[in-house]
């Protein structure tokens, strides 16, 4: 398109809250090592025999699992994009 030029197509993709997808994924692994590090105080509670609610444990370990893989399928997938862009470049 005449008088277009080539950051014009790009601002658009940000999100409604107007951050961008590095902000988004770097709030991602922030979270995942909350929950990691939420887990793992949970684990030495119930090694140490202060663990009073189980319940609130297995919760949290099961979360912390969760939000990991996604953060590693998320990860698994960017690394899938840019060997797609390499080879489409070769």
């Amino acid at each position: 398109m005449p008088g277009m030029r080539a950051t014009d197509a790009v601002r658009g993709t940000e999100g409604a809250s107007g951050e961008g997808f590095a902000a988004a994924l770097g709030r991602a692994v922030d979270g995942t090592q909350a929950l990691q590090a939420e887990s793992k105080t949970f684990a030495i509670k119930a090694v140490t025999g202060e663990l009073t609610d189980i319940h609130a444990a297995t919760i949290a370990s099961s979360r912390a699992q969760v939000t990991l893989e996604l953060v590693a399928a998320i990860r698994n997938k960017g690394v899938d994009a840019f060997n797609e862009i390499m080879r489409m470049q070769a």
